[in-house]
């Protein structure tokens, strides 16, 4: 590329809103933008320097720091490339969804790359008091995934654990939609009746049914222009699942008492913590509604998947539940939760920083008031051991121990004796039950 044709790219480039910079192959930035420049480097200068040190502060490239890197795959593909990456900028790590298309000079060679970049405002790399918050590479590829359908109509089915956020993650692909504009409207599909679920859905007309005086508006019909999210569709009975999957399918519904058919016009995202494919085998979800909903599945990891987000997820939780602005936990209790496993995943956590902010009197949240007593099992009258429902047994043997540990005679050498195993292995269980 001659210098006149750069001159009139750059030219262009600096009138564009969109944060952009050009780049040789050599990974060296060769000009940017007014937008990049007021965006990412604060006015400062990065002509000559190389873009894996002004993005991530590294010697090396990004692919050679364990990053996926844009401009090397751009270069191999010899086409654009779509990556996400945690950078630097003068308000600290953000979320930037990066796109580097390859620029030929008039041989037909690559000689720069325009790489363009858009911060994820969608989620946060740094404590926040809503919307999605992470930054560990299980938390990364799932927001990738967000960000690649958001901007389509096809359905999304959220897959993962109970309190993993899927809401949360629902709420992100419709703020990153076309249709950001219009309603987000949830739906809870647990424990729906046949007759609950036509009325809360379509709606009904006036003298549909005693005690219908008027006409009332559906959930489809309010999530008109924006989305309807469907959370725990695996709860959904059969005889539900074929008029949830007539509406999918013909985009009409009809209210209960009504004649005419209406056009439906929402975006659908489902979430569920079942196996559905399973409950495909046992027939008890339908295969034909299975694959309506399972365009574009996204799997939102456990807390146990992402145990670097912790302390980030609980400074978050503070923020939003603590009644004390100035409140923060202390080193000791932010290891602590990092060192326990949640089963509730982000609602456990939740709750246990809600109740933590309830016990401290000060500003400082310590280990003593996140360790919770009430999950030691109390005995019975007579001191034996006794359960009243049926527990994984990894929680019974956890229960067993706690149990016999508060026993008169729980001295942790006799009681290693008794159980026939080492006091080493009595201490390294009981540890691993106080995190789990």
């Amino acid at each position: 590329m001659n210098l006149p044709a750069l001159s009139e790219l750059l030219s262009f480039l600096d009138s564009l809103p969109e944060p952009r910079i050009v780049m040789d192959a050599d990974y060296r930035i060769v000009a940017a933008n007014a937008a990049y420049l007021r965006e990412f480097s604060g006015g400062t200068a990065v002509a000559g320097r190389f873009c894996y040190e002004v993005s991530h502060r590294f010697d090396v490239p990004c692919d050679q720091a364990g990053e996926s890197c844009p401009l090397k795959l751009s270069l191999e593909a010899e086409t654009s490339q779509r990556v996400l990456h945690l950078h630097h900028t003068p308000r600290g790590d953000e979320h930037v969804a990066v796109e580097t298309m390859p620029i030929r000079d008039d041989k037909g060679r690559i000689a720069y790359f325009v790489e363009t970049m858009r911060v994820v405002r969608q989620a946060s790399s740094r404590p926040a008091a809503q919307g999605l918050v992470g930054r560990s590479p299980a938390f990364v590829t799932m927001l990738d995934k967000v960000l690649r359908v958001a901007p389509s109509d096809a359905a999304v089915l959220l897959l993962g654990e109970t309190g993993t956020g899927k809401e949360l993650v629902a709420h992100a692909i419709h703020e990153a939609s076309a249709r950001e504009a219009g309603p987000f409207v949830a739906v809870d599909c647990a424990g729906m009746t046949e007759t609950l679920f036509e009325s809360e859905l379509f709606g009904y007309e006036k003298g549909a049914f005693t005690g219908a005086t008027h006409r009332k508006q559906g959930l489809v019909e309010a999530a008109s222009g924006g989305t309807l999210f469907l959370d725990e569709i695996g709860e959904l009975p059969l005889a539900l699942q074929v008029k949830l999957l007539r509406l999918l399918e013909t985009g009409t519904y009809r209210r209960v008492g009504g004649l005419e058919w209406l056009p439906a016009d929402f975006r659908l995202i489902a979430a569920t913590h079942r196996n559905l494919r399973a409950m495909v085998q046992d027939e008890t979800f339908r295969r034909d509604l299975y694959f309506r909903i399972n365009t574009f599945p996204i799997y939102t990891p456990a807390l146990h998947e992402r145990p670097e987000d912790i302390p980030l997820l609980a400074n978050s939780l503070l923020e939003r539940v603590g009644r004390q602005r100035r409140r923060r936990f202390s080193p000791a209790a932010l290891t602590w939760l990092s060192s326990r496993r949640f089963t509730g995943n982000i609602r456990e956590l939740r709750n246990l920083i809600e109740r933590a902010t309830l016990l401290a009197n000060g500003e400082l949240i310590d280990v003593a008031h996140l360790d919770d007593p009430v999950d030691v099992v109390p005995a019975a009258a007579d001191g034996a051991f006794r359960l009243n429902e049926v527990v994984d047994l990894a929680s019974l043997e956890r229960r067993y121990l706690a149990w016999a540990k508060a026993r008169p005679d729980g001295d942790p050498a006799g009681l290693a004796g008794r159980l026939g195993i080492s006091q080493r292995t009595l201490y390294r269980k009981l540890q691993a039950g106080r995190a789990s």
